[in-house]
């Protein structure tokens, strides 16, 4: 029985070796004296690498398919923008020095949206398409206060747009795309995450820039005032700074691109742009520090200071009184606190800059307040910006 047994698996096997063999499924490279004394390294099948072939026809996943389709859909639009700044050398000599960025069209007309710091200070501003087509570009209004400037070229052909999307509903931990030509790299695409929101940092001249996204999606200089994108490639930023004097360590920020649209039904409607104004500074409070100041849990915008002949200040707001100490937060307490702003709540730091970014010079806004235990409605009409850093 054992022998038996015996013979029949010494049948299997062998059979099994000649079958693969013969037909070619089982492939093994043999290593040897070919090898070694430079003759040909060919496999049995008259390749010189394994695999490849099917590797490259493996198909793509569907993230890949959505990068590669936002890709083709927005490059176009998106430009290179070059500005010509006169300067000064030792010997006060004038020569010209070029500073470049990125913008992106949002109309046919040729009408592009970019950042106020690419193109400040130009006395000529070129625009380079995706084609390489240039085209010499108009100032129509910049906005020092949000980094945001409109420009605009007169096209020789009929232009692709990019569709601007909403930024007031986007969550933490959504894909987002950047285009832009960092380091004069035109073209370039660079994927990522909204990291947070809300953020406010300081630009090179020091002025504070309120309600920034941030992200990891890679920016570095030449991205400015290019797009960010969502998964269904409407622009929802304009990319703006990163953080340190370098390149991309993952931490990037893009305006909304809420401000980019008042800016532009603003001028469209006046011909100009008027950034409305509150007139008010302070700081969000909630949760256990609103408590120790005898406020609302659900917190809200604790106003700190009112500027004089303000719309704030003519509806009758109040800033601090009196600064204190809780635990390592200095608060200035006694003034109101906004805890709604046209019925939506105030539930996060830029919630008041992002809510004036809806509003036009002539507007009005509903405020709800707490003030000393009680909780009130104040209507206040809003008046054009001074350039105050105030809200």
């Amino acid at each position: 029985m054992k022998l038996r047994t015996l013979v029949i698996a010494a049948l299997l096997a062998g059979g099994f070796v000649y079958v693969t063999s013969k037909s070619g499924r089982l492939r093994i490279p043999q290593a040897g004296p070919a090898a070694s004394s430079g003759q040909s390294t060919r496999l049995p099948d008259g390749s010189l690498w394994s695999g490849g072939e099917r590797s490259l026809a493996a198909g793509l996943s569907n993230d890949e398919l959505n990068n590669i389709d936002i890709y083709k859909a927005a490059h176009l639009s998106t430009v290179n923008i070059t500005s010509t700044v006169y300067k000064q050398d030792f010997f006060f000599n004038i020569y010209p020095a070029k500073e470049s960025g990125s913008g992106f069209l949002v109309n046919a007309d040729g009408l592009i949206i970019t950042n106020n710091h690419v193109i400040s200070g130009g006395q000529k501003i070129q625009v380079t398409m995706a084609d390489k087509s240039r085209y010499e570009a108009t100032v129509l209004h910049k906005d020092p206060a949000n980094d945001l400037a409109m420009i605009k070229i007169t096209p020789k052909k009929q232009l692709q747009a990019l569709r601007l999307g909403d930024s007031e509903k986007l969550q933490v931990g959504q894909k987002v795309l950047a285009i832009g030509n960092p380091f004069g790299l035109d073209g370039t695409l660079t994927t990522g995450v909204i990291s947070s929101f809300g953020r406010n940092i300081r630009d090179e001249s020091n002025r504070t820039l309120e309600g920034m996204i941030q992200t990891d999606a890679a920016i570095n200089p030449g991205n400015s005032g290019g797009p960010l994108l969502d998964s269904q490639g409407n622009v929802i930023g304009v990319n703006t700074a990163i953080y340190g004097p370098g390149g991309n360590i993952g931490i990037g920020f893009a305006m909304p691109i809420s401000r980019a649209k008042a800016m532009m039904d603003n001028f469209q409607t006046n011909g100009r742009f008027k950034r409305p104004r509150l007139g008010v500074d302070g700081a969000f409070v909630t949760g256990d520090l609103a408590q120790a100041l005898d406020l609302p849990v659900e917190g809200g915008f604790l106003v700190y200071g009112v500027e004089p002949d303000s719309p704030a200040a003519s509806a009758g707001l109040r800033g601090a009184s009196r600064v204190v100490y809780i635990g390592n937060n200095e608060v200035g307490i006694g003034g109101d606190l906004i805890m709604e702003l046209d019925g939506r709540r105030v539930d996060r730091q830029d919630a008041i800059a992002t809510g004036m970014a809806r509003k036009r010079v002539g507007d009005s806004v509903e405020l709800t307040i707490f003030r000393r235990g009680r909780i009130a409605k104040v209507t206040v009409p809003l008046s054009s910006s001074t350039g105050s850093e105030q809200l």
